[in-house]
């Protein structure tokens, strides 16, 4: 059984992946100005940025919106 979902525009793309990617785009200071978590500022690293979002359901819906919003033109922008 397929579970594809068509609507959701993070099908397919991981947690480490989305970090990474912002990682690269606006580097960590960059990434801590555009969502204030600790995570992003004090010796940030791709593996405690993951510990973190995936315990913390608001955080990493703030880097999933920032991921859309940056990558996907149609997306909506849902970060503040």
């Amino acid at each position: 059984m397929s579970n594809q979902q068509p609507n959701n525009p993070l099908h397919g793309v991981t947690l480490q992946q989305i970090v990474t990617a912002l990682v690269e785009h606006y580097d960590w200071d960059g990434l801590a100005r555009r969502i204030d978590i600790k995570c992003f500022k004090n010796a940030p690293s791709i593996k405690s940025s993951l510990t973190f979002l995936r315990k913390t359901p608001w955080a990493r819906e703030k880097v999933e919106g920032l991921y859309l919003s940056t990558f996907n033109r149609h997306a909506p922008r849902r970060i503040v």
